[in-house]
C-alpha cells in the first residue's frame, strides 16, 4: 500500500511542478481548431459517402433493368 501512496504522491508532484501546461487561451483556441476540423472532416466524409451511395444505387438500377 505504501508503494501506491508513494506513486500517487510522486505523480502529483510531477504534474504540479514539472509539467508545462498550455495556457488557457491557447488551449481554447486549439480546441476550437479541432472542433472546426472535425466538423469539416465529417461533412467531407458524409459527402463522399452520399456520392458513392448514389453511384452504387444507380449501378444496381442499371443492372436490374
Amino acid at each position: 500500500m505504501a508503494g501506491l501512496v508513494n506513486y500517487v504522491t510522486e505523480s502529483y508532484n510531477e504534474l504540479k511542478n514539472h509539467v508545462t501546461w498550455t495556457p488557457w487561451a491557447e488551449a481554447q483556441r486549439l480546441t476550437l481548431v479541432v472542433i472546426i476540423f472535425s466538423i469539416i472532416f465529417s461533412l467531407a466524409i458524409w459527402g463522399i459517402d452520399t456520392v458513392f451511395s448514389n453511384m452504387i444505387e444507380y449501378y444496381f438500377t442499371l443492372v436490374k433493368s
